[in-house]
């Protein structure tokens, strides 16, 4: 349909412009879900493995995932507080977009050994409530990043739609270092 710039001067309303249709947002979703219950299935199904890498300098697989979340954790803080500099709520130099995106990409990449450590290695396991959420929000934040990685993408999008989707996968990221690296440095100390 074309729009005639000069209905509204001739005395004819303009047409209501339609922004995009809600449904289209049902893709981003259906892919994280579908990236989500993926993971927990595999998680699920596939015997553990004890142990999926091991690097040297730590004293044993336990540490190197709580060292690799807790910097994964550190890139999650920046890309929060980019995130503000680029919605104006903090002031930030001009590379705050370069700082947001790749802090991103770089707690991303360090998120994905720990990941796989957990997959591999330990399985999607409920014997306790701890280790029961650790599991849950494990694969839930991989299907809510795998959304948002879709949504920016797209154009038009509402102004509160990636703040919120943002601010979703740091919630769920922050839970599950405190159920995991926290948790391990609290119990077995903050060692190497």
């Amino acid at each position: 349909m074309t729009v005639d710039p000069n209905a509204a001067t001739r005395g004819f309303p303009e047409p209501a412009r339609r922004g995009p249709h809600p449904a289209r947002y049902l893709v981003p979703a259906l892919v994280g879900g579908a990236v989500a219950v993926g993971l927990g299935v595999y998680g699920k199904a596939h015997d553990p493995a004890g142990t999926a890498f091991d690097l040297a300098g730590f004293s044993s697989t336990g540490a190197v995932k709580a060292w690799l979340a807790s910097a994964a954790m550190f890139f999650a803080l920046v890309q929060l507080v980019s995130a503000l500099m680029l919605y104006g709520k903090l002031p930030g130099p001009v590379w705050s977009a370069a700082l947001h995106r790749w802090s991103g990409r770089a707690a991303f990449l360090i998120a994905v050994p720990v990941a796989v450590h957990c997959l591999y290695a330990l399985g999607y396991q409920t014997y306790e409530t701890r280790v029961m959420w650790h599991s849950v929000l494990g694969c839930f934040f991989f299907g809510a990043f795998s959304a948002k990685m879709l949504l920016l993408r797209w154009e038009r999008l509402p102004g509160w739609l990636l703040p919120i989707v943002g601010g979703l996968v740091f919630a769920v990221l922050t839970v599950i270092w405190l159920t995991s690296a926290l948790w391990f440095f609290r119990t077995f100390g903050v060692t190497t």
